[in-house]
């Protein structure tokens, strides 16, 4: 067993903040023609290639996690399930993700997708049945707050509210739901991250590869044929599955807490990436949304620390 070391969690959790950064830039740099579905499957797909060596190297090892243990038939079924779900749903978060980008702005869909632990507080309010303070309810009522000002454009009249906004606000509304379910399988079966990364990658592949091809197959064959989309597709990949595994280490050196305190910054990053690479005019009610997330969720994750030490 690793021995927690916080400050290789730290500095994990900021390569998580860089790469979190860089991500929207990347996806809008791509050239021109190459669709979001396309983009989609193509990264996936690079991610699959990317997840493999470690996928081996952990077979190397006596305790293979999934692939070394009986699982009884009913076990199996509902593993099996999990993962074809939960690939599914990553795989629609990686579409939305791609084109609320595109068609939200970098800056706007990167704050939009701050509202994760929004979804998380619902998620444990209704199935958990878990009370929130009145702290953790006006904090939350800041940050609903901020995105519907920020999905107006800052007007705050509601028929100014941006469908694509919305869109993607459905990134962290799927890998809310997502993690919940793998979580729990987590704790019933012996797989291990890297191989719930691998088949969660494999199967979103899948996944937009089948639905590419049906909807948009001249699309599809064009996105396996030209270099240049496959080196956006590869760069893309790398990066956010550097991601998923700098985060999945970080959180066992620190707690999930201090790592999300860390990276919760990004969209600022964002936003400097986006001026000067792409151009693009950060609007003063974008910066007073991400101010307003940012504080919301620093004082969300304090709030829940001081209940936790309460419990305790």
């Amino acid at each position: 067993m690793t021995t927690p070391r916080m400050p290789t969690g730290i500095a994990l959790s900021f390569v998580c903040l860089g790469l979190l950064g860089v991500m929207p830039i990347i996806s809008n740099s791509r050239p021109g023609g190459f669709d979001a579905l396309g983009f989609a499957f193509l990264l996936s797909a690079w991610q699959v290639v990317f997840a493999v060596p470690l996928l081996a190297w952990g077979l190397r090892k006596p305790d293979k996690g999934i692939f070394g243990a009986w699982l009884a038939p009913r076990a199996r079924r509902r593993t099996l399930a999990v993962a074809l779900l939960t690939g599914a749903m990553f795989g629609l978060s990686t579409y939305l993700y791609v084109l609320g980008v595109e068609r939200a702005g970098a800056v706007s869909a990167a704050i939009a997708i701050q509202a994760y632990p929004l979804f998380a507080i619902l998620w444990e309010t209704v199935f958990l049945k878990r009370r929130k303070t009145p702290v953790e309810l006006l904090l939350t009522a800041a940050l609903v707050g901020a995105l519907y000002f920020l999905g107006t454009g800052g007007t705050g009249r509601i028929d100014g509210i941006s469908p694509w906004f919305l869109l993607a606000l459905g990134v962290p509304f799927l890998w809310s739901v997502a993690h919940v379910i793998i979580k729990e399988e987590l704790g019933r079966t012996p797989v291990t991250p890297a191989q719930v990364t691998f088949f969660r990658v494999l199967i979103s592949t899948v996944f937009l590869g089948g639905v590419v091809a049906v909807v948009a197959p001249s699309n599809f064959a064009a996105t396996l044929l030209r270099v240049d989309f496959q080196v956006f597709g590869a760069v893309m990949g790398f990066v956010y599955y550097l991601e998923l595994i700098a985060w999945f280490h970080a959180v066992r050196h620190v707690d999930v807490s201090l790592a999300s305190s860390i990276t919760t910054p990004w969209p600022a990053l964002t936003m400097a990436l986006a001026a000067a690479f792409l151009g693009d005019r950060i609007e003063p009610h974008q910066i007073v949304a991400f101010l307003i997330v940012a504080a919301s969720i620093y004082g969300l994750l304090v709030a829940s620390l001081h209940k936790q030490k309460r419990a305790a």
